[in-house]
């Protein structure tokens, strides 16, 4: 029998060091990772993992240490170098030409020639292998733009198992995709695995770590802390490991007291410039001193539902707050005249949409307020007050560093998000309407706001929160309302639904009618491609 300690590992950093200026990214790094394992990275915001992965791909070079892949010593100079290394990367965000096929996708970069049409032959007869050994299926000769989510990373993957690679690095896999989707790229990994591939996976979810992972490296401020077996570990364990402290995994709440409604939606409707009807017919009530979650894949609705009802964008139907309807046309109303009624709002896009990125903290403090009463002082605004009152507001939300004078940009994503939330909650709101809170954020911020969003709630707030993770819908949620293509299908009490009922609602499947949840959910998500297929010709 052959001594598992004599296999080379088919990933080895040694001593990988990385600074940008004074910021040292990376110190004295050193992972192994085994050959036909899913290995897992997690860490916070900031701790180095992006950092560590670019090296390896070869989009940044290493100040010093070394990489070695299947115990040969290698300088990945660029991601050229790490695919002929037999490495490929899956990126959150995909690097895929929208009007392009699929065809055209995968052969991009690695055509055979000038001439492209027997590369097109060539890749069309791989991608027919490579999708029955690995369950990939996607149409070759589709469009890009035409594909769900889900179909676009099967895409992804195929790109790299067409180069051939044996190491395959997905940053943040799962962050679009429905629960039907990740589990069905779980059961393609666990393939790959049976094939001999070599999985690194980057993920903030402690579930899907503790679910799909054989041994799992925990990162803290640039450094490696532990490396442990999954199966040895549990969550509370990794997240202490990630921050330096234990932490609240649940939301600890008590059962929610909700009074008379306070937003009350009714036939919302919402057409884009495109001409494409993103809202069709929404009805909905927010009560006083609860929290009303909609769940749902990122692009199916709640960004302009959060948009028109934060003034952001005009509409058709019926809103009122506390009892007075507001005027949707834009004519009579913007942002400005919806927080003088009470309504707050923390937009899903921080850095496009709740902040200005080269302003200091202080003057994103104030934001949408700018005329309030208590910070004018004549003419001007009364710059020391509102510093002041900034460093306070830090303070409490512990920003880090506690500096209100640094510019937005300078702070971690937690921290950006804490601003933002600051500036809104703080302003004592009827309504709070907040979008994908914890996207991007480090599992100490996200103990934090989880707990505001609470507090918030049992001094009688009425909450609307957007948010694609399930987990927290399910945890912070007194009601559940589903969103798939611009309608609600359904709406849930989070004690008497689950994951399995809740994604399938979310891909637009109310009966499943005897066929399994997968087939079901392929079957809409091929229906949902076919629709906007017509809209796009």
């Amino acid at each position: 029998m052959s001594d598992p300690s004599a296999i080379d590992p088919a990933i080895e950093l040694k001593g990988i060091s990385k600074a940008f200026g004074p910021v040292q990214a990376n110190k004295d790094i050193s992972i192994r990772v085994m050959p036909g394992t899913i290995h897992g990275i997690i860490g916070e915001n900031g701790a180095g993992k992006s950092t560590l992965m670019s090296i390896l791909y070869g989009f940044y070079k290493a100040d010093s240490g070394e990489v070695w892949v299947n115990g040969q010593k290698k300088d990945i100079t660029d991601s050229q170098a790490a695919i002929s290394a037999g490495i490929g990367m899956v990126f959150q965000h995909f690097k895929l030409v929208q009007n392009f096929s699929v065809l055209e996708n995968v052969i991009l970069g690695a055509e055979d020639g000038a001439m492209l049409k027997p590369s097109l032959n060539k890749a069309r007869g791989s991608l027919k292998h490579l999708a029955e050994e690995y369950e990939l299926q996607v149409d070759p000769d589709a469009l890009i733009e035409n594909l769900s989510v889900g179909h676009q990373q099967r895409v992804e993957i195929l790109k790299a198992l067409y180069r051939e690679a044996d190491i395959l690095i997905l940053d943040e896999p799962t962050g679009v995709l429905t629960p039907a989707e990740a589990d069905h790229l779980f059961r393609i990994l666990e393939g790959l695995k049976r094939e001999g591939k070599t999985i690194i996976l980057i993920t903030h979810k402690l579930r899907e770590i503790m679910e799909i992972t054989d041994t799992v490296s925990v990162m803290r401020r640039g450094e490696m802390t532990a490396t442990v077996k999954t199966a040895e570990t549990s969550p509370e364990e990794l997240a202490e490991l990630m921050v330096g402290r234990k932490v609240l995994l649940r939301v600890d709440k008590k059962p929610a007291q909700p009074k008379a409604p306070i937003l009350e939606i009714e036939n919302l409707r919402h057409t884009d410039s495109h001409g494409v009807e993103r809202l069709k017919g929404i009805s909905l009530q927010v009560r006083a001193g609860e929290v009303l979650g909609i769940a749902g894949v990122s692009g199916n609705g709640q960004s302009e539902l959060l948009h028109v009802l934060g003034g952001m964008t005009t509409a058709t139907g019926t809103v009122r707050v506390n009892g007075q309807e507001i005027d949707l046309t834009g004519k009579h109303s913007d942002g400005q005249s919806r927080r003088a009624r009470g309504i707050a709002h923390v937009p899903e896009d921080r850095h496009h949409e709740g902040l200005i990125l080269d302003y200091t903290a202080w003057e994103n403090t104030v934001f949408g307020y700018h005329q309030a009463p208590e910070i004018q002082s004549g003419l001007f605004m009364d710059n020391a007050a509102i510093k002041t009152e900034a460093q306070a507001k830090m303070d409490r939300y512990d920003v880090r560093p506690p500096d209100p004078n640094l510019a937005a940009k300078n702070f971690s994503g937690g921290n950006q998000q804490k601003i933002v939330l600051a500036r809104e909650i703080e302003r004592d709101p009827d309504i709070l309407l907040i979008g994908q809170p914890t996207r991007g954020v480090d599992i100490g911020a996200i103990e934090f706001i989880h707990k505001e969003i609470i507090r918030l709630r049992d001094a009688g707030k009425a909450i609307l929160l957007v948010s694609v993770e399930l987990d927290e819908i399910l945890s912070l949620s007194d009601r559940i309302a589903v969103m798939f293509d611009g309608q609600i299908m359904g709406e849930r009490l989070p004690d008497e639904t689950n994951q399995t009922e809740l994604g399938l609602l979310m891909a637009g499947v109310t009966d499943t009618g005897g066929k399994s949840a997968i087939a079901a959910v392929d079957a809409q998500l091929h229906a949902k491609e076919a629709r906007e297929a017509a809209q796009h010709d």
